[in-house]
């Protein structure tokens, strides 16, 4: 049986889940389902970046300890999953000494003994926001764009990593899509990124301005490491890398990487060169997608236009919220949320489209007494296709033009008008056509197909309607 390994990004514990955690858990449960389809063992693994300086302020500005603080945060990302109903099988931490600190330390070791890292002193400007180093270049007006806030200038000796040493073996992997960034434009991001001049990076941090959390330098207890040289690595310690060599050689390489794209580099550069330089196989593939803006505006606090995903999922149920956003958001660009779009989607494509095929198909079979034993087996190729390019959207897209395509034939055939032996054929082939369209939507709606397939197998009988109209406003 051959494996695929997905995961997604490992947050910050600091903030809360919103719709963009939904979109890329989601996406990466829609992968998973589909392997499993295909007969692959599957995995996917998340978990939680801990040691990070942004983490040990936010539990200083709450008044608890550090650990407390991490427990409590990070097990409101673990649960995320359960309450989005995405099938998570490993969620790994970053403060975890004994699961994952040995696979870190380990990882240091490889680098350092290939010649990668060295100790010097260093003055620089530190975005806490990004957990990085800045160059004037970077900035704008003097601040971060992507946290608008001005950085510290930070002067200290650090152990740094030769990034600049991978600059064109990065560029030949990437260029031959060895190490395969999807969609285009980011992987042309990730290029420009590496041929404008890779500088070699810190990655570590005095334990003092660590305020002592982070991962131990092995043979210098003064300092700890970078957190994203740990946070990154967490794809490999959850998965057995540092304590259990038989486990990691079965899942890793990991087949698929799924991060927004404010981390493209992180992922794209820093994380392969950090693999190279200890001699380990690279991920297969990154898919990167946008961020989800509110009527064209990013999600923000302060603007009071945060969309919480678990309260629409409560509201409208996760399917619906499942559905919005695999067929919104296209593959290579950001997207825009807003709760009229939402019911307008909810009501034209689940309610009036899918529900309501479902529904009259089945009043008429239960009338006539109609039992039907087929079931289909594989995903419609078209379908397949697109999913295999994790093209969601397209994908739902050509499941839709089969539900319309079923609901031309009923409104054509007016089986209502016929006698009992054309009756009997007509409805044959419709509840065909739709557990088709049932099994095709396996990956995407779970809990919608299962049970499209059990109204429409055996004896069929009516229910009510699948995702009952909703008014016009949220």
């Amino acid at each position: 049986m051959s494996k695929f390994y997905v995961t997604t990004a490992i947050p910050y514990v600091n903030g809360k889940p919103h719709i963009g955690h939904a979109l890329e858990y989601f996406q990466a449960d829609t992968v998973r389902a589909y392997h499993e389809l295909l007969g692959d063992k599957t995995l996917l693994l998340s978990g939680a970046d801990e040691n990070a300086l942004k983490n040990v302020q936010a539990a200083e500005k709450e008044g608890v300890p550090v650990q407390e603080f991490l427990d409590k945060s990070s097990e409101v990302w673990r649960k995320a999953y359960e309450k989005l109903g995405v099938h998570l099988d490993v969620f790994q931490r970053g403060s975890d000494t004994e699961k994952h600190w040995p696979g870190v330390q380990k990882l240091w070791a490889l680098c350092e003994k290939n010649g990668d890292i060295y100790k010097k002193s260093y003055s620089g400007l530190y975005c806490v926001g990004c957990e990085s180093f800045k160059v004037e270049k970077e900035l704008v007006n003097s601040l971060c764009p992507e946290h608008q806030k001005k950085p510290e200038v930070v002067q200290e000796e650090n152990y740094f990593f030769k990034l600049s040493k991978y600059q064109e073996e990065l560029i030949t992997l990437i260029d031959s899509n060895e190490l395969h960034i999807i969609p285009d434009n980011k992987k042309q991001e990730a290029l420009s990124f590496i041929k404008a001049g890779l500088e070699d990076f810190s990655i570590s941090r005095s334990k003092e301005r660590a305020k002592g959390v982070g991962v131990p330098i092995p043979n210098d207890p003064e300092q700890v490491m970078y957190v994203w040289f740990d946070a990154l690595n967490i794809y490999m310690t959850g998965v057995g890398f540092g304590i259990n060599e038989e486990k990691w050689k079965t899942w890793w390489p990991a087949d698929l990487h799924i991060i927004g794209k404010d981390i493209n580099r992180f992922h794209t550069v820093y994380w392969p060169a950090m693999l190279l330089a200890a001699n380990l196989p690279l991920p297969k593939s990154i898919l990167i997608h946008g961020f989800i803006y509110v009527k064209g505006e990013k999600m923000s606090k302060s603007v009071g236009n945060v969309v919480d995903p678990f309260e629409l999922a409560q509201k409208y149920g996760i399917e619906p919220l499942r559905y919005y956003l695999l067929s919104q958001v296209p593959r290579d660009s950001d997207a825009d949320f807003t709760f009229e779009r939402f019911i307008e989607v909810y009501n034209s494509d689940l309610a009036n489209g899918l529900g309501n095929l479902v529904a009259r198909v089945a009043k008429l079979c239960e009338k006539i007494g109609l039992k039907n034993t087929q079931t289909p087996s594989t995903l419609t190729p078209d379908v397949e296709k697109l999913l295999s390019e994790y093209k969601f959207n397209e994908a739902l897209a050509q499941i839709w033009k089969q539900i319309t395509t079923a609901d031309r034939y009923v409104n054509e055939t007016k089986p209502w008008t016929l006698e009992e032996k054309e009756l009997e054929q007509v409805l044959t082939k419709l509840v065909t056509d739709i557990k088709i369209i049932a099994y095709n939507l396996t990956p995407f709606l779970p809990d919608t197909s299962k049970k499209i397939l059990k109204q429409l197998s055996g004896n069929i009988i009516s229910s009510p309607s699948l995702f009952p109209r909703l008014q016009t406003q949220s």
